[in-house]
């Protein structure tokens, strides 16, 4: 099983946290359905966008993401969330973020 996390900045901000308690409850509902899945090794749902991030494609409403990375083999790091209207601006946040993580994570 591997375990799954959520990235919290420099500032101090949770991105992911902050997405995820904008949503309704059955939205919500479905997006954990879908880490459950992640937590579990399933993977069919998800494609590398770029720089080590990863998207996980819910096909419900306008087209939910969820941005994270792999650290190793056993950790995911959530980043943000969003939805396909706006793609492109999360894939570009989520990529900083994870660029951030990585230069946090070898500095110690």
């Amino acid at each position: 099983m591997l375990e799954i996390k959520e990235y919290i900045d420099t500032n101090g901000h949770n991105n992911f946290e902050r997405w995820f308690n904008r949503l309704n409850t059955n939205v919500a509902l479905k997006i954990r359905k879908y880490l459950a899945r992640l937590e579990n090794d399933n993977f069919s749902r998800v494609e590398r966008v770029c720089g080590g991030v990863f998207e996980c494609k819910i096909n419900f409403g306008p087209g939910y993401r969820v941005y994270f990375g792999k650290d190793g083999v056993k950790l995911i790091i959530l980043l943000t969330g969003g939805t396909k209207k706006r793609q492109q601006d999360d894939i570009k946040q989520a990529r900083k973020l994870w660029q951030e993580y990585k230069k946090r994570r070898k500095e110690g």
